[in-house]
């Protein structure tokens, strides 16, 4: 039987901060006094959200006129942002959405007016604390008493000092440390006898000492140890961090074997834990949300659900994009110029499972693990490679090849190879077909390819001198037949990851021509001030472009790591502006891919130049559960345990698959509320009145592409024909 939830009497958590709402809004409080109804009380918020639009141009400009919204929504100050939310709560009372991370449906329906009305009358009404807690700052932003107070370079400055980077001489010194007790378990297994290997194993004749410095100058460079020696369960993960963890964590760790979550995390990358007292608390909090398991996803895991709807995929079937595609599981597609290859070999592993990876859902069927013996390429892959790459060759639009898994640098040098041959032939051919079609007929022709990849972070002894050269000879053959664009395509999240290996890595990708860019997901540890800023830098100093800022996408599987998309857009217009890159500018950064070999001093020439810190070449997103990215959005809702809801829109900036226009806009409720957020930043030692601010963004516009990331032109006229598309 529904409950009605108007009879739900509130909290006197919730009712303190109701309470001190009304005092600081006397209008608010005469319209819930006087109103006979709740209707009544609709009508006059409504008229008072109407009349604060009327008397403000920016904001009806916004919200009536058929303009650019980018350059609309920088014009809007702080109040015309609150007005036009109560505006659009009003819009869209009645509203019902579906919250796949709820248990009660009616939770789900929007109407934080009525609520507040019944609250008033009757001291019911079913909302939560951080529902009225929301309302609250609300009313705050529209009176004046919640402002917009943009910090000072310095202060940003100072929340970036907060956050050490590897490369900080205290951080090495306890990295070496962690390294030296990692390969001392191992050393004492291999002594004992537990562990038996032909290849790595413990000299008898030697001392301790000399055994252990043999296994850092040898062992601790060599991928295959890593490997190898890859810590798959709680215990010994436990055991390799000096038995550190606590009770919760063990047991969460246990929960997620038993439920069938597999653990790969290897010894270099366990050792970028601290397990000991140091100034620098907090700093691998990032690192540690990525290593262990959350409560939710163990919860959840076994009926999680692919987010992005398009990547569910039937071949000779249109996806939800409207893509047909040659296989099931090896090529993805959401826009016309790109489509993801996921190659049948060792590439379909990583080198670590990041909890909130995006193919949790295929890792719970089984068809993505770490048997890594088992996913070896086998003559029929090169079969179905070539079958594959016809589907390029043959399509109107494609001219990006985006190869990753998995991770694109699992496989081996002679199967990375082998793919890569293969490209170079596909672009080769799509080429000269070209040659017979008309001006205005022509296909796309390759004009970048892309390597994804978490390598360089999560094992970068992977990046070897071999792999440099294959790396090199290909750019060197691809780009007399068109390529311009060869991009590592990464997944740095911490600065704590830049250790002086991985800045050996990234340099030999520069020196192999290759633009090597990064991709954050924006988790809550990733989220705290400063921390995004500080990535940008150091990444920066050592020759690396960022992307893209990932809001962390799902369902309650992800809810520990949700940060909210409001501090998205706060660290977007608070932090991030520290690296605002002048229109004048642009053509000079356009030009970084052509001498790839000198990032790094083409990136410090532009910095000091422009006297700023970092260059933010990256743009806040969300993958959207139907098509494409965005962070264009309105928060249109508060629900009664105040989740926000947020309406989507598509990035109009970029080409999409016709589809969108029958799709409409999509309703996302975030999976907890500012309020529940701001506590989890707290227990992590941050001082949440820094970033009180985070209430007020509720209107977020998609950045413009930089036009690094842009597409070359061609010197010929392509068809405006797509193919393997089908819209019904």
């Amino acid at each position: 039987m529904d409950r009605d939830l108007n009879k739900v009497a509130i909290r006197p958590k919730a009712q303190r901060v109701f309470h001190t709402l009304l005092e600081e809004n006397p209008r608010l409080k005469d319209i819930l006094k006087n109103a006979e109804s709740a209707d009544q009380a609709r009508e006059a918020m409504e008229a008072w959200a109407k009349e604060l639009i009327n008397k403000s141009k920016p904001a009806s400009d916004f919200l009536f006129k058929d303009i650019d919204k980018r350059v609309a929504f920088e014009k809007l100050n702080w109040q015309d942002k609150a007005a036009i939310r109560l505006y659009d709560y009003i819009q869209h009372t009645g509203r019902r959405i579906q919250d796949p991370s709820l248990f009660l449906a009616e939770e789900s329906v929007l109407d934080p007016f009525g609520i507040m009305w019944e609250a008033f009358k009757t001291g019911r009404g079913g909302a939560m604390y951080y529902f009225y807690l929301d309302m609250l700052y609300l009313f705050r932003q529209l009176n004046g008493t919640l402002k917009e107070e943009k910090p000072t370079l310095d202060k940003v400055r100072n929340w970036m000092d907060r956050h050490p980077s590897g490369l900080e001489d205290d951080i090495l010194k306890e990295h070496n440390k962690n390294r030296d007790r990692i390969l001392s378990v191992f050393l004492r297994k291999m002594e004992s006898g537990e562990i038996n290997d032909p290849k790595y194993n413990y000299d008898q004749s030697k001392s301790f000492e000399e055994n252990l410095q043999n296994a850092r100058d040898v062992w601790w460079n060599d991928r295959v140890f890593h490997l190898k020696f890859a810590a798959r369960t709680p215990e010994l993960i436990d055991e390799l961090l000096d038995h550190s963890l606590n009770k919760e964590t063990l047991s969460i760790m246990q929960d997620a074997k038993d439920a069938g979550i597999p653990f790969f995390v290897n010894p270099y990358y366990l050792s970028l834990i601290s397990v000991d007292h140091t100034e620098h608390v907090g700093a691998d909090l990032p690192i540690r949300d990525y290593i262990f398991y959350s409560r939710q996803l163990v919860d959840e895991f076994g009926e999680i659900q692919a987010w992005e709807k398009e990547d569910i995929v039937e071949p000779g079937k249109p996806n939800a994009a409207g893509w047909i595609l040659p296989s099931q599981h090896n090529v993805h597609r959401r826009y016309p110029e790109v489509a993801i290859l996921i190659p049948d070999t060792v590439g379909r592993a990583c080198a670590g499972l990041c909890s909130s990876c995006q193919r949790m859902y295929d890792f719970q069927s089984g068809h993505l693990n770490f048997n890594l013996d088992k996913l070896q390429p086998n003559e029929k892959w090169s079969d179905k490679l070539k079958r594959l790459m016809q589907y390029f060759e043959e399509d109107s639009q494609l001219r990006d090849i985006l190869i990753t898994g998995g991770d694109a640098l699992m496989s081996s040098d002679r199967s990375l190879k082998h793919i890569l041959d293969e490209v170079y032939q596909m672009a080769l051919r799509k080429r000269k077909a070209n040659e017979q079609r008309p001006e205005g007929d022509k296909y796309a022709e390759m004009v970048r390819i892309r390597l994804g990849t978490r390598l360089p972070i999560y094992l970068p002894q992977r990046i070897t001198p071999e792999l440099i050269e294959i790396l090199s000879e290909f750019k060197q053959k691809a780009a007399k037949i068109g390529f311009k664009q060869f991009v590592i395509q990464t997944h740095f999240e911490s600065a704590m990851e830049v250790t002086p290996v991985v800045k050996q890595g990234v340099e030999r990708l520069i020196s192999a021509g290759w633009t090597v860019t990064n991709q954050q997901v924006f988790t809550t540890a990733a989220s705290r001030r400063g921390h995004t800023a500080k990535l940008r830098k150091v990444l920066n100093d050592i020759g690396v472009l960022t992307y893209y800022t990932f809001s962390v996408k799902g369902f309650m599987e992800n809810s520990h790591n949700f940060a909210t998309n409001e501090r998205a857009m706060q660290e977007q217009q608070e932090e991030k502006l520290l690296g605002k890159i002048p229109e004048e500018e642009y053509d000079t950064i356009r030009s970084f891919p052509v001498n790839a070999e000198n990032m790094i001093s083409q990136i410090e020439k532009l910095r000091n130049k422009l006297n700023i810190p970092f260059l933010a070449t990256d743009r806040n997103v969300l993958n959207l559960p139907g098509v494409g990215k965005s962070l264009t959005y309105r928060v249109i809702g508060v629900t009664r345990f105040g989740k926000r809801v947020l309406e989507f829109d598509h990035d109009h900036t970029r080409t999409h698959s016709p589809i969108i226009e029958k799709m409409g806009k999509f309703y996302i409720v975030e999976s907890k509320p500012i309020g529940q957020y701001l506590e989890e930043l707290e227990e992590m030692g941050e001082d949440i009145n820094e970033y009180l601010s985070v209430y007020g963004y509720s209107i977020g516009e998609t950045e413009h592409r930089m036009p690094i990331y842009e597409y070359p032109e061609y010197d010929f006229e392509m068809t405006g024909k797509m193919t393997n598309l089908e819209i019904g």
